[in-house]
């Protein structure tokens, strides 16, 4: 069997000398081969096909196409080799393997999905979906992933929970990061947006088709089990996991807390909206410009019915539900907040000027027990473990700058309930000018961790320290030590002897 260029040289041979036999000389082959070529070229067949050859398969090819048919191309080929070889069939298993391959090509060249490209007109199409988060203190996370189609903005929120109220306050808070509604949101049929299917048409959830009303957009799912109808926002949940969820491929260490999540996926979002769009050319910041003047305007208020109800938040920073007071940061004291219940927990809600956004979360507490988180509140000095007197009168000033130990006799003088203080006072300050402030500062330092604050006994003090100083001090040595003699203990154990004259008297 020649091959194709083999072929050709045989027919411009041909071409060129009209000959049969002329042309086999030229191109070193038989004039019948010649002729064959010429002739299948004449009738309009393609000279370098190869005629098919008849396999022992070829009569099981129904049986192989019915099976592949009926698996929707999936079967394996050795479960087609078991059912034809019952069937007689008693050739090998890598002609059976090539002949399912042939199949399945055939096959998927049938179901074949044709894609038409989508192109994005500014203004439309914003598309939101989730992804998993990070783990944090061994509780999940999920990440809201927003995508507007045109401009390839993205935003990404960390958020506890996927409930209407987490959905209403990441859609609020996209919206005003994007400076603008768009017409459409398209997102998956999850319970919080379609609530059924009937005949294949989605059943919205009234509640969100109330917060798309509210700020004049349209909210669309996509087919269902079908990813590929939301390939732009399913591309940012990609991208915002690889990026910010640590993996061995990133080596990413864990969160420690919500807060540095929250801050990583700010990074993340001015990352990939400052560099250029590989299919654009360009950077999304820059279309967004553009786009935004084909957003509508957003409302001043944002959707707050779904956050729950509201309260006041008191002086105490505490909140009071259901006769229980709950605790939030101390920054909102004064201020309107939304507080719900989801499962066992509450959560609490507060709108500033970037939108809405979770402030607290507490466990349900019970009446008269409130919650509170000690991080709501700013860190307060140890009234008990931070006593430093503080003067108030010149007298004061005068006896704590004896030294500090004047205002260890104060604390400790005062804790013991000594009577007449300012009076002993008083006498140290008088007593500072006979002798140095540094021996009274020493006598009262005493004084205070030996408790004694009766009358005279800072001049006692006083008295014996000055004795000390003029009594030279007793030290151990090996020729003078305060440790008794061990002579005494000579003989310890050992029994007396008794003489033999006693013992003949005593008989």
């Amino acid at each position: 069997m020649k091959n194709s260029r083999e072929i050709m040289e045989i027919l411009e041979a041909y071409d060129l000398t009209g000959s049969y036999r002329a042309a086999a000389e030229l191109a070193g082959c038989d004039h019948h081969t010649v002729a064959r070529y010429v002739k299948m070229r004449a009738a309009g067949q393609e000279p370098v096909a190869r005629k098919h050859r008849d396999r022992a398969i070829d009569a099981y090819l129904p049986k192989i196409e019915e099976l592949v048919v009926r698996s929707n191309g999936r079967i394996r080929a050795d479960v087609v080799h078991k059912r034809i070889s019952a069937m007689g069939f008693t050739g090998g298993e890598r002609t059976t393997r090539r002949t399912v391959a042939e199949a399945k090509a055939q096959f998927k060249a049938g179901q074949r999905r044709v894609y038409r490209p989508w192109i994005t007109e500014p203004g439309l199409w914003l598309q939101w979906d989730w992804g998993e988060g990070p783990q944090i203190g061994g509780r999940r996370t999920s990440l809201w992933c927003a995508w507007l189609a045109w401009s390839r903005f993205r935003v990404v929120i960390p958020v506890w929970d996927k409930t209407l109220p987490t959905i209403t306050a990441c859609l609020d808070t996209t919206l005003r990061r994007i400076g603008g509604v768009p017409a459409y949101a398209l997102t998956d049929n999850e319970k919080t947006v379609s609530t059924d299917h009937i005949a294949g048409i989605a059943v919205r959830n009234p509640e969100i088709v109330e917060v798309g009303r509210h700020y004049g957009m349209t909210i669309r799912t996509c087919l269902p089990a079908d990813p590929e109808t939301k390939g732009g926002s399913e591309a940012t949940v990609r991208i915002a996991k690889a990026d910010l969820v640590p993996r061995d491929v990133n080596l990413l260490e864990e969160y420690r807390s919500f807060a540095s999540l929250e801050a990583a996926c700010r990074d993340f979002c001015e990352e990939v909206n400052n560099r250029v769009h590989r299919e654009t050319r360009r950077r999304p910041v820059e279309r967004l410009v553009e786009e935004q003047g084909r957003l509508h305007p957003l409302p001043k208020a944002p959707f707050t019915v779904a956050f729950g109800t509201t309260r006041r938040v008191n002086w105490d920073s505490t909140i009071s539900v259901e006769a229980v007071r709950y605790s939030v940061p101390h920054q909102l004291i004064d201020s309107r907040v939304w507080a719900r219940f989801h499962g066992d927990e509450l959560i609490v809600t507060a709108v500033g000027e970037a939108g809405p956004a979770e402030v607290a979360r507490h466990p349900r507490g019970t009446a008269g027990s409130p919650v509170i988180d000690d991080a709501h509140y700013p860190p307060r000095e140890d009234k008990e473990a931070d006593r430093t007197p503080r003067a108030t009168s010149a007298e004061e000033a005068a006896f704590l700058m004896i030294g500090p130990g004047a205002s260890s006799w104060l604390v400790e003088a005062a804790a013991a309930g000594t009577r007449k203080v300012k009076a002993k006072m008083a006498e140290a300050v008088a007593l500072s000018k006979l002798y140095s402030a540094i021996e009274v500062d020493r006598a009262l330092g005493t004084a205070a961790v030996t408790g004694r604050f009766a009358e005279k006994d800072l001049l006692s003090i006083l008295d014996y320290q000055a004795g000390l100083d003029t009594v030279e001090p007793t030290r151990a040595s090996e020729t003078h030590s305060l440790q008794p003699g061990t002579s005494a203990w000579s003989r310890f154990g050992i029994t007396p002897t008794s003489t033999g004259t006693d013992d003949e008297d005593r008989t």
